[in-house]
């Protein structure tokens, strides 16, 4: 009996299938496997003039047959454009590295830019000059296509910098001043407010504030905030301990408040790190939180609610915050122009480290 004969080897790989199953698909594989120059499916993809219909179409179907996708670096040089946003923040590292607000803000941001393959830039520096000095580099370099302006500042330079660079900027809050720029903003003097009166029907009179820095609007606006609901209750305007948003500031300030001879009875946090701390200090001095000492927050991060007590706080959403923005920004970069977005302002939500005030 004659042995059927049987071909050799797998079967035959078309080009195209050959092509696609290599590391990354280039100009020159498409140039090739249409039969056309390179400089022409250059033209064809960028949709420039000088391609007729039926070629360009072409052109079009082997690209996708073959599963091409520009380079970001062919992209950037096609379209003048970066394909990333930038976000310069003047803070100490160590104090930003222990507030989980611009974490869960950046993480709100690549919600948006991640799926359009866009890129965040950031930047930590020490002060406001350095600050400047990175935004004229950034454009210098051609190396974002806009920028983020946070932790915005009483009369602040930045926004004039930002505009005679002619680069697209969204601001996180309204500034104090004239600006070209859409503002994303959440009320936060509300959440502030609400804490006070909350304290205030609770029935305690001796309220204080551990405030961030003045130089900063949202710092400048808790505490006029804070006063305000003090007069409001009748209460005068409360004892104020300016910090720098720091935990150890926050810690700081809580031992200086409850080592008083007559201590306050509930203190308002300006973040949710500080009050951890003061609840940690409280604790160290044997103050009951919340029977001796009611203390709120502001934030809410997660953390703020496994600690014991669970932190009662004002809840500002960083993350759709950080979405907000980065949709705010990317409208003003695509179509010239972007609307202020104003976002629900911040609540209270009530836990466990407020509570009726211990008869003294």
């Amino acid at each position: 009996m004659r042995a059927g004969r049987h071909q050799r080897g797998g079967p035959v790989e078309s080009t195209q299938d050959s092509v696609k199953s290599s590391t990354k698909v280039t100009i020159a594989d498409v140039a090739r496997e249409a039969g056309v120059s390179k400089g022409l499916v250059s033209f064809a993809l960028n949709d420039r003039p000088g391609v007729a219909a039926d070629t360009r179409a072409r052109i079009l179907q082997v690209a996708e047959a073959l599963g091409w996708t520009p380079s970001l670096r062919a992209r950037s040089l096609s379209s003048k454009r970066s394909f990333a946003l930038g976000l310069v923040i003047a803070r100490d590292p160590e104090v930003l590295g222990s507030d989980p607000f611009f974490t869960s803000f950046i993480a709100g941001v690549e919600t948006v830019l991640a799926p359009e393959g866009l890129a965040l830039v950031l930047s930590v520096v020490p002060d406001e000059e350095t600050e400047l000095q990175t935004y004229r580099t950034l454009v210098t370099d051609g190396r974002v296509d806009g920028v983020f302006l946070s932790d915005l500042r009483i009369d602040d330079a930045r926004i004039q910098c930002l505009a005679d660079l002619g680069l697209p900027t969204v601001t996180l809050g309204r500034p104090d001043q004239p600006s070209p720029f859409p503002a994303v903003s959440i009320d936060d003097t509300h959440g502030i407010a609400e804490s006070v009166r909350h304290l205030a029907g609770l029935g305690h009179r001796r309220i204080a504030h551990v405030a961030g820095s003045p130089a900063m609007l949202h710092g400048s606006r808790r505490q006029e905030a804070f006063t305000g609901a003090m007069r409001a209750a009748g209460l005068g305007d409360g004892q104020i301990v300016e910090t720098d948003f720091s935990i150890a500031a926050g810690a700081d300030a809580a031992r200086r408040l409850l080592s008083q001879p007559e201590p306050p009875t509930a203190i308002v946090f300006a973040n949710d790190p500080m009050a951890i701390a003061g609840i940690g200090v409280a604790q160290e001095l044997g103050i009951r939180v919340p029977e001796d000492v009611s203390i709120t927050g502001f934030d809410d991060i997660e953390f703020a609610r496994y600690v014991y007590p669970a932190l009662t706080t004002v809840g500002a959403t960083p993350l759709v915050w950080g979405r907000a923005a980065a949709a705010t920004l990317l409208r003003l970069i695509r179509t010239g122009s972007a609307d202020d977005v104003d976002l629900p302002a911040a609540r209270l939500i009530i836990r466990g480290s407020a509570a009726i005030p211990a008869p003294r």
